[in-house]
């Protein structure tokens, strides 16, 4: 008896139902605390509970013009929703002229559905809190570069106005610019009630264009600043097609029955491996273990939103990793029915299998990665599961399984191939 494989095989062993009793139960060590899985987990919005809306651009555009009021109206809608105080709004433009939004644990629905729709309101407002003008009269809002004598070209946000805006804009900048008090020369751009830039006005400002320069402005703050000062003077009519409210007790209620669901079918398939295999379902068992906590990890660490789609996509992902032991130990077991040692025919029967279980895990694979690629919403959550789940049935099913079976053959000496199921 090889004691260096016992040993290898317990320590293994330990790990494995060490991160499981954390994942299930949780762990506090000083002021470190490790939640229990289920809880640490980033929820979508059917399981989490939340505001879904599909809305529609009422606009004949096409092409980049489409492209430009789509992105503009997204970021409009984008900047609403941050004011809601959410962790990760859904936010994705669909069919060229859609826009989806998940807000999932959003408290009021209703706040959140007439945030979403209401008409964007952009104005230019002097110290003294009169609207000077406002985002209907600005025909362009774009990103420049001007020289600096220290910095060299630096990023500013060139805005252009209609005939009405130049007026107003070169009669307030001129009594602005006359002020001598610093705080009497800023013209605050706002946008929805949220001041997003104030500049100093240095001098009367004619010709209907206008430039904002900050210190510090990086490109990608200058393009965002552009792209809502347009968004709020372009507001783009949104028609709702679809919208849904789901409940977090009826969400919950579903997460907690698939979560009952994928630890039935672990029992019941751990049941089954030993029953047919014997002494091979051992590294089936535990890597089918080590399968789930991988998961886990991958969910935790891409902060990956777990859905129903997602649920179904993990369940099938568990059929293929037993699917990938299955093949590995009916080689084996052929092995030894035509007489191998257990050693020899774990040898021979994962050489065998393996160019089938490559060929199906990669096939599979690109089937999720398709459907992550060109699906919308919830089928991208079952795309990636389905993904994980495939690196993680690899690793398990071929490399972890292979270790085990290969310390159980140090410690286990019989050569009866009924121990093996054979």
């Amino acid at each position: 008896m090889n004691k260096k494989s016992i040993i290898s095989f317990i320590i293994i062993v330990a790990i494995v139902l060490g991160i499981a009793c954390v994942g299930l139960f949780g762990l506090k060590v000083g002021n470190k605390e490790f939640v229990k899985a289920k809880d640490a987990i980033s929820l979508g919005l059917d399981l989490q509970g939340g505001v879904y809306v599909l809305l529609e651009a009422q606009t004949d555009a096409t092409g980049n013009e489409l492209t430009r009021i789509m992105e503009q109206s997204k970021a409009v809608i984008q900047q609403r929703v941050d004011g809601l105080g959410l962790s990760e709004p859904n936010i994705a433009i669909e069919g060229g002229n859609r826009i989806r939004v998940e807000l999932a644990g959003v408290k009021d629905a209703e706040e959140a559905m007439e945030l979403i729709g209401k008409t964007a309101q952009l104005a230019f407002v002097d110290p003294d809190g009169k609207t000077v003008l406002t985002g209907k009269n600005v025909v362009e809002s774009m990103v420049q570069y001007t020289d600096d004598p220290v910095k060299g070209q630096v990023p500013v946000v060139s805005l252009e106005f209609d005939k009405e805006g130049s007026d107003l804009f070169y009669e307030a900048t001129q009594r602005l610019a006359a002020e001598t008090e610093p705080q009497k020369k800023l013209l605050f751009i706002v946008l929805d009630n949220e001041v997003i830039s104030s500049p100093i006005v240095q001098t009367p400002i004619s010709g209907g264009k206008a430039q904002i320069s900050g210190e510090n402005m990086s490109i990608d703050e200058a393009a965002k600043l552009a792209t809502l000062i347009k968004a709020g003077a372009l507001p783009v009519p949104l028609e709702e097609l679809t919208s849904s409210v789901i409940g977090p007790t009826l969400g919950l209620d579903a997460y907690e029955k698939s979560i009952l669901a994928i630890c039935i079918s672990l029992i019941a398939i751990m049941i089954i491996m030993l029953i047919l295999y014997k002494a091979l379902s051992i590294p089936a068992i535990i890597g089918l273990t080590v399968y789930t906590e991988i998961l886990v990890i991958f969910y935790l660490l891409l902060d990956v939103k777990l859905t129903l789609p997602g649920i179904a996509g993990l369940i099938l992902s568990i059929g293929m990793a037993v699917d990938t032991n299955v093949v590995i130990f009916e080689r084996i077991r052929e092995e030894l029915k035509i007489g191998k040692t257990p050693e020899a025919a774990i040898n021979a029967g994962h050489h065998r299998a393996l160019s089938s279980v490559i060929d199906s895990n990669v096939t599979t694979f690109i089937a999720g990665l398709v459907l992550y690629k060109f699906g919308v919403a919830s089928i991208k959550g079952f795309g990636i599961t389905l993904m994980l789940g495939i690196v993680a049935s690899m690793v398990t099913g071929v490399l972890l399984s292979r270790l085990i079976l290969k310390l159980m053959t140090g410690f286990i000496k019989t050569k009866n191939p009924k121990v093996w199921g054979a």
